[in-house]
């Protein structure tokens, strides 16, 4: 009896049910995969689906009623060509497995070279099913078909070289899944062929193609499902680390928070003791440099938020070395500024250092659309010059969220050095934005309005540093746009003494 059964499932797949529910199966494969693209929005989703449907349609010419057969009526043309079904369920394959193992970012030349040859084949393809459509002659859509598995065959054991040196355990899927197919449709070309000399019928090589394309959707289903949690796990992992890199700069921010209070205690100590002595003077100086810590306080706590929310969207966008890059940069940047509150001075190759890892860090929220350029004239050692630490920090914030943020497009910014006389380093900061005027019209329209005070202190801060020196430093801010009707923007010019 048991061997009645097995032999009727195996002779008769169209009678006894076994080819619907292959159908059916692959239905519901198609169907739920293509969902899957537009929750997701990746279309290896949308490939596997695409290639299990164009599987339904080569088999289609099987069945002769159903659900499936009827909701697939309407383009039933495509059904009387199983044959370019069959081809275009294989280039997808390909595609498909191209793009689950990931082979354009580990082997791209491979990659390249075998999308070139897919599409190639594809051409071939074309062109046959075109002239076929001219002349009707059935034998030449055959032997294109032949020839085409020839062609995808070759092709099927090049692609097996990357994905065999690939590091991943999702490879066994495919190649396993693959392996499966491509014995069972081998097995079942050999029982058609004898079939076909013995003059039976051809159902039982059927039984064994089903048998095959089950095991394999089986293993893909499950290789996707294996793929998407990796992909969990590693963003869950991402994210943990984003969180205890959160929890230590606040334990840094806390740190920066507490000096600078200590700092400020301490100045304003020495700040009474100077102004009990009558030291006006030197007075004026520690009061300029405690302003400058208090406005640092103001400054970082806001400033370390939105950099680490930056970089937090490189994390969660998958984007592992840009956001480690840019830590880098914010880490050496905060150190920097914690390096500053104990020094009134720096070398200008240090502030200009600094002044571009700010820049970098502020362009991660403009999508790094501001291009950013720093020129030095020939003669000028910058590591052998003296300038109050952070001078440049004011101007250059004033000019990225004041000039440039409400441009749309084309942000440039420059800081030019160059000798002015013979005591002077002349330092440039220019931007194309939207120029001083418009930029006050639109403060004007704000309910709350923020008078920054970085540039008096900036301007103060330099009037006490020229002291020491025999040239005055000054300060001068032009909007450009009433230099020329052409530019726009705004451009600051200090002059640093250094001799």
């Amino acid at each position: 009896m048991e061997q009645g059964y097995l032999e009727y499932f195996f002779n008769h797949p169209f009678q006894n049910g076994f080819l619907v529910f292959t159908i059916g199966a692959l239905f519901l494969l198609t169907v739920y995969h293509f969902i899957l693209f537009f929750q997701q929005k990746d279309k290896i989703y949308l490939l596997y689906s695409g290639y299990t449907f164009f599987v339904i349609l080569s088999q289609l010419r099987h069945l002769e009623e159903g659900f499936i057969y009827q909701l697939i009526v309407p383009i039933k043309d495509v059904v009387w060509f199983p044959v370019v079904s069959t081809e275009i369920y294989y280039g997808i394959y390909v595609l498909f497995a191209l793009k689950f193992l990931n082979i354009k970012t580990h082997f791209p030349k491979w990659n390249k070279y075998m999308i070139k040859a897919l599409k190639l084949i594809m051409v071939y393809c074309f062109i046959v099913f075109v002239v076929h459509l001219f002349n009707g002659n059935d034998q030449l859509i055959m032997n294109g078909y032949f020839v085409f598995t020839l062609m995808m065959s070759l092709l099927g054991i090049v692609c097996y070289v990357p994905f065999f040196k690939v590091k991943s355990p999702l490879k066994y899927y495919i190649i396993v899944g693959s392996f499966f197919l491509f014995f069972f449709s081998v097995l079942s070309l050999l029982i058609y062929l004898k079939q076909i000399e013995k003059g039976f019928p051809i159902e039982p090589s059927y039984s064994i193609l089903y048998v095959g394309f089950l095991l394999e959707n089986t293993l893909f289903s499950l290789g996707l499902g294996h793929k998407q949690k990796l992909i969990l796990d590693d963003r869950n992992r991402s994210q943990q680390l984003l969180i205890d890199q959160l929890k230590e700069n606040e334990n840094l921010q806390i740190k920066v928070q507490d000096q600078l209070k200590e700092n400020m205690k301490a100045m304003e100590i020495k700040a009474e003791a100077e102004r009990l002595k009558g030291l006006q003077t030197q007075y004026d100086k520690e009061l300029a440099e405690l302003k400058l810590l208090a406005l640092r306080s103001q400054m970082n706590p806001h400033f370390i938020f939105n950099s680490l929310n930056s970089i937090k969207r490189y994390i969660i966008d998958n984007d592992k070395e840009k956001a480690v890059y840019y830590m880098n940069k914010f880490a050496k940047l905060i150190r920097r500024i914690l390096a500053s509150t104990m020094e009134k001075e720096s070398s200008l190759a240090d502030e200009l250092e600094t002044t571009e890892l700010y820049v970098n860090i502020e362009n991660l929220r403009f999508n790094n659309e501001i291009e950013f350029a720093i020129t030095c004239g020939p003669d000028i050692n910058p590591a052998g010059i003296k300038i109050p630490s952070l001078l440049l920090q004011p101007f250059i914030e004033n000019a990225i969220w004041h000039g440039l943020s409400p441009k749309r497009s084309n942000k440039q910014m420059s800081i030019e050095l160059l000798k002015h006389g013979g005591s002077i380093i002349r330092i440039k900061v220019m931007d194309n934005g939207i120029g001083l005027r418009r930029s006050k019209q639109i403060k004007e329209r704000k309910v709350h309005k923020n008078n920054s005070v970085g540039i008096t202190l900036s301007t103060e801060r330099l009037e006490h540093f020229s002291k020491q020196y025999q040239s005055k430093g000054a300060i001068n801010i032009i909007d450009l746009e009433e230099t020329s009707k052409e530019l726009s923007g705004t451009q600051v010019v200090i002059d640093l003494p250094y001799l």
